[in-house]
């Protein structure tokens, strides 16, 4: 016949062993959420991403000095890129015949009413200084406005504002 002493003690036995597969599958179940976890989390963004600005393309030849941000830039061919980590705030226009040449400047978001058949550049021209001022990617109507410049604003007082659009041209290789 069994004692108490020996029931209680399968009792205890049994709850201790059922406890501590609880505490493994738990310890389990935490070291799996903390693996996930972080590549979630890497991935996450805050907030709403309405606008699908380009990462790079090509603005194509100008063929004027202007001004984007506080940079003046001589005429020639452009790349446009948003700047990593700008939170969609800041752009960099590089030369692509002299490298070392770029600006980087400040953007807001800018609606079209209709998307642009080909890449877009719009400087405002007053007299005879172009100032960078929006910036749109081939069949996206959202891009890209550039903060004025205090020296545009400046200038903008003084003269009358024109828009000179820049559109860049397709070009494919032929093959041999």
């Amino acid at each position: 016949m069994t004692t108490f002493n020996e029931v209680t003690s399968k009792s205890q036995s049994n709850q201790i062993i059922t406890k501590a597969r609880q505490m493994s599958w738990m310890f389990i179940a935490f070291v799996f959420a903390l693996i996930i976890y972080p590549s979630r989390a890497h991935a996450q963004v805050i907030g709403t991403l309405d606008v699908n600005i380009p990462f790079q393309f090509q603005a194509g030849n100008i063929p004027f000095q202007f001004q984007a941000g506080q940079a003046v830039l001589p005429p020639g061919n452009y790349t446009v890129r948003m700047v990593d980590n700008s939170e969609l705030a800041i752009m960099q226009i590089t030369s692509k015949d002299h490298p070392s040449t770029s600006a980087i400047f400040r953007v807001h978001e800018k609606d079209l009413t209709s998307a642009p058949t080909e890449n877009e550049v719009i400087f405002n021209k007053y007299g005879d200084h172009y100032f960078l001022a929006q910036v749109f990617d081939e069949g996206d109507p959202s891009g890209s406005e550039v903060v004025e410049s205090s020296y545009e604003q400046k200038i903008s007082k003084a003269a009358a504002e024109t828009k000179v659009n820049v559109t860049t041209q397709q070009h494919q290789q032929q093959g041999d």
